[in-house]
């Protein structure tokens, strides 16, 4: 998961852990909002890179 900080809810990692027990990524960025991937594409993909990394 990728915390915006622009985002209608901030969601607190403690909660996306009980959410998601098997969570591989938590990471808060410093721009961006609901539409990220308009808003910023080149954050988001890095963001989803980093994530899918650990994965292979």
């Amino acid at each position: 998961m990728t915390a915006f900080p622009n985002e209608l809810y901030q969601t607190p990692r403690s909660w996306v852990e009980k959410a998601y027990p098997n969570l591989i990524h938590y990471n808060k960025v410093n721009k961006g909002g609901h539409f990220a991937a308009w808003e910023e594409p080149m954050l988001l993909s890095k963001d989803l890179w980093t994530a899918f990394r650990s994965l292979r």
